[in-house]
């Protein structure tokens, strides 16, 4: 199937209507609310328990959002002081389908043939992970959003994460699934590299290692004081980091956001995250991963 149509990126909110609910679908509270932030309309999807309150694309399971694009965009705040799930349902080029989850809520790093469980490390304790005089765990770390939590743009891999991950080899995004407790703006998938902050100028003179970037399209554009910085007031995490030949055991930004304003946009362009040190019992499951014969394909339903 061709994805000409998906090119130079697609806005999945935008393509799908999901505000008319016809070919996505929510439950409990998912409503739209007006954010002083972003000067626009969002989703803000709340509740006690993520299984009963998110949003969903596309609106059944039998269908498939047939998205080719290697790069997933999420543009989302997770709301202060408490948790928030979101699950993607990844199909291989043997059709199996994969579930690639990330949250708060995960105290470590999870997975089996099928399944991916990421614990996502929110802003203020990013900040601590990278202090080197820090002496709490991961695990320590891991836990509700802070309450001064920042709207992030969320850039996952989806080809590095299957390859990297399970030796397997993406074909495409079937499923969204949202759950509370966030704030979301936008959702888009490409086959580019955009960045926030940076300027066609600024791509052309970057280094031969940030190479292949662009300017964020409009669609996926915060607003920045004039004079400012977009890294002084928001979250940028590209996952797997750049440059990444290990697996990393959660999803974290690669420094603390508030330090990234002495930065210009090319130089965060080029930086790399600090190393992120497997535990012995992750490497174990990697390793035993690495040998599990896949199960029986399951069969990918493309949406009409």
């Amino acid at each position: 199937v061709s994805a000409a149509w998906q090119s130079p990126y697609l806005n999945v909110f935008k393509h799908f209507h999901v505000e008319e609910w016809k070919r996505s679908a929510k439950e409990g509270d998912v409503t739209t609310v007006m954010d002083k932030t972003l000067k626009g309309t969002v989703y803000r999807i709340r509740g006690s328990i993520p299984a009963s309150n998110y949003l969903q694309l596309p609106r059944t399971s039998s269908q498939s959002l047939g998205l080719c694009g290697r790069y997933l965009y999420l543009l989302f705040r997770p709301l202060p002081r408490k948790y928030f799930v979101v699950h993607l349902d990844v199909a291989t080029e043997e059709n199996l389908v994969v579930r690639v989850s990330f949250s708060n809520l995960f105290r470590e790093f999870k997975s089996t043939a099928t399944w991916l469980q990421f614990p996502f490390i929110c802003g203020a304790a990013r900040g601590l992970l990278h202090d080197s005089t820090a002496t709490a765990s991961r695990r320590d770390l891991v836990g509700a959003a802070p309450a001064d939590t920042r709207w992030t743009c969320l850039v996952l891999d989806l080809h590095y994460v299957l390859s990297l991950y399970l030796s397997r080899r993406y074909s495409h995004l079937k499923s969204i699934k949202l759950c509370s407790n966030l704030l979301v703006k936008n959702i888009c998938t490409s086959d580019l590299l955009f960045e926030p902050g940076v300027t066609l100028s600024g791509s052309r003179r970057a280094s031969p290692a940030c190479i292949g970037a662009a300017p964020m399209p409009r669609d996926m554009a915060f607003p920045v004081p004039k004079g400012e910085k977009w890294h002084d007031h928001y979250d940028y995490i590209r996952f797997p980091p750049d440059g990444s030949r290990l697996p990393y055991d959660s999803i974290q930004g690669s420094c603390s956001s508030p330090a990234a304003g002495g930065h210009t946009s090319e130089e965060l362009l080029c930086q790399l995250p600090q190393s992120v040190t497997l535990t012995k019992a992750v490497r174990e499951r990697l390793s035993l991963v690495q040998q599990i014969t896949g199960p029986k394909a399951v069969s990918v339903l493309w949406m009409e």
